[in-house]
């Protein structure tokens, strides 16, 4: 007969612990479904709530083993190459570049029509922000960008959401951006501390209000900035091609010394999806946004404009089903080209 040594058997016994947790490491895996969400960089509203819908979804689908991750990016453009790629499976973009991707016109013709995006949700109004020294300005209207002729201008970070519609509004209403304006290409962040020494004259900051980066400048710089707004002329000529934006007034004290209100426009944030996630991850997570909205609201208040009656407003592209199963199961009457299989 033969016998194995103690060494052997230990060994044996080690292998075999090991072989037993590897299997373990990847059913727990294959049982898990960890995803990632894209936001935008600090100092704007994406990453905020990116966060806050990250931290939501896994502290409340914990034993539905669904793991949400929040990322930066450089927002609404970066997004979109992270979904078609499948670097990240949820993002918040801006409606224009929801229409840009659906349809595959603007800066997404090249890549092509993006069928494989779903819509979740309308999130908030991403607000204009277009923030400049008061020095250039007397009526307050977005013309006066032309007054800051050859100074430099934030437009935004580079591949950015705000660089993207920033440069769109402005083009809609026959202002070049680049003949009018230096333009400089900072996040939020870099942006406020940009104006704040002085090293640029303006910038273009979307968001949900109040808006950090807009919040930081006007504490330092108060009165000697003003945030331009838009006619009504104004909105219908940006409207033209995609009817998107709205009017926006923000109030009067909003932001420091800013002591009138703005009439300026936003276009819709909403929160996408790929459409090959399985329906039931997206029911589950549309209905947790929704049963704790208020947790949303404490994190940014531009949140609390969010509301079931309004989940569907403005989306540029079609429902995932999942969403879609969740509305009708509260009662939202979903018109019939808002679901596409």
């Amino acid at each position: 007969m033969y016998f194995l040594s103690h060494q052997r058997l230990f060994h044996i016994a080690i292998a075999s612990t090991a072989v037993l947790l590897l299997a373990s490491m990847l059913i727990c895996q294959a049982r898990e479904q960890p995803y990632v969400i894209a936001t935008a960089t600090p100092g704007g509203t994406y990453y905020p709530v990116g966060v806050a819908i990250a931290t939501l979804i896994k502290v409340k689908l914990a034993p539905e083993e669904i793991s949400l991750t929040a990322i930066r990016s450089a927002g609404s453009r970066e997004n979109l190459e992270l979904l078609r790629n499948n670097q990240a499976q949820f993002a918040i973009l801006q409606g224009l570049f929801g229409a840009w991707a659906w349809h595959g016109d603007g800066p997404m013709q090249a890549a092509g029509p993006h069928k494989n995006l779903r819509a979740i949700t309308t999130l908030w109004q991403n607000v204009e922000h277009f923030t400049v020294d008061a020095s250039f300005t007397r009526t307050g209207n977005i013309t006066e960008l032309r007054h800051l002729q050859g100074e430099p201008f934030s437009i935004g970070q580079k591949n950015s959401g705000a660089e993207g519609s920033g440069r769109y509004l402005l083009n809609r209403l026959g202002i070049a951006p680049k003949e009018t304006l230096e333009l400089v290409h900072l996040s939020y962040g870099p942006s406020a501390e940009a104006l704040q020494s002085g090293t640029i004259k303006g910038m273009n900051t979307p968001g949900g209000v109040p808006v950090a980066a807009v919040s930081q400048a006007f504490a330092a710089l108060r009165d000697k900035l003003v945030i331009l707004g838009f006619s009504e002329e104004q909105l219908q000529q940006i409207n033209s091609e995609y009817d998107l934006w709205k009017r926006f007034v923000i109030p009067a004290n909003t932001y420091e010394s800013q002591s009138k209100a703005v009439n300026t426009i936003a276009q819709p944030n909403f929160l996408a999806v790929r459409s090959d996630i399985d329906a039931d991850t997206v029911y589950l997570i549309t209905k947790t946004i929704y049963a704790n909205l208020s947790f949303l609201n404490n994190v940014h208040k531009a949140t609390k404009i969010m509301a079931l009656n309004k989940a569907l407003n403005d989306l540029p592209i079609p429902l995932h089903p999942g969403a879609a199963r969740y509305y009708k199961e509260v009662g939202i009457t979903i018109p019939e080209e808002r679901v596409v299989e």
